[in-house]
């Protein structure tokens, strides 16, 4: 810190603002995502605190009230939508910012109507993160910026992984009651969740 303030004159180094960081709850069971965007955000202004599951998150928000959280839709066997109002009715003016792989236009709608300010599939990059979290920041989004459903078709695949993404939100993420609902076996539905959603391949490509 010397060295920093070295060749600023003693008065301007006495009453110069420091900026306020910006407190960020950053939750996700993956630890090395979460180190390496907690230090990326550390740099964009944000001062990061993070945590793995969500026992963690509650007592992390309950103690720091960080205006702004990111959180991975699947922390463990866990599913991070169920967290979004409870972050929410701790920290009221929370803006959350949903991270998942699994993307789908069914979890998009439901973490806007169950409070998230934002929906971004991984991978991200931090410029990313931090436009979506302090774009329009203000009151969570009424029901008119729920996201519309495509005008064109889906392809069958991607129905099925849409009707699939549908389903598990219904079941709070428990895969086991969603592979009993659509009449598959668990580990079906574990291998086709692993997989990343259909890209609609360009009409040039047919």
């Amino acid at each position: 810190m010397a060295g920093i303030a070295a060749g600023i004159p003693h008065d301007e180094r006495f009453h110069a603002p420091a900026a306020a960081p910006r407190p960020l709850l950053i939750i996700d069971d993956d630890a090395t995502f979460v180190r390496v965007l907690a230090r990326a955000m550390g740099s964009r202004g944000f001062e990061a605190i993070t945590a793995t599951n969500i026992d963690e998150a509650r007592m992390l928000a309950r103690r720091h009230q960080p205006r702004y959280c990111v959180l991975d839709l699947k922390l463990g066997e866990e599913n991070g939508l169920r967290l979004i109002p409870e972050l929410q009715a701790l920290v009221p003016d929370m803006r959350v910012l949903l991270l998942t792989g699994y993307a789908s236009i069914a979890t998009a709608v439901e973490a806007i109507k169950r409070g998230a300010h934002d929906y971004l599939a991984k991978p991200v990059d931090a410029d990313a993160v931090v436009r979506a979290l302090l774009d329009g920041d203000g009151p969570a989004p009424d029901d008119d910026d729920v996201p519309d459903a495509p005008e064109a078709p889906l392809a069958l695949r991607r129905l099925e992984w849409e009707h699939i993404q549908r389903v598990l939100t219904e079941c709070d993420g428990n895969i086991s009651e969603t592979a009993r609902r659509l009449g598959m076996h668990r580990r079906t539905l574990q291998r086709k969740l692993s997989k990343h959603p259909v890209r609609e391949r360009p009409e040039s490509e047919d």
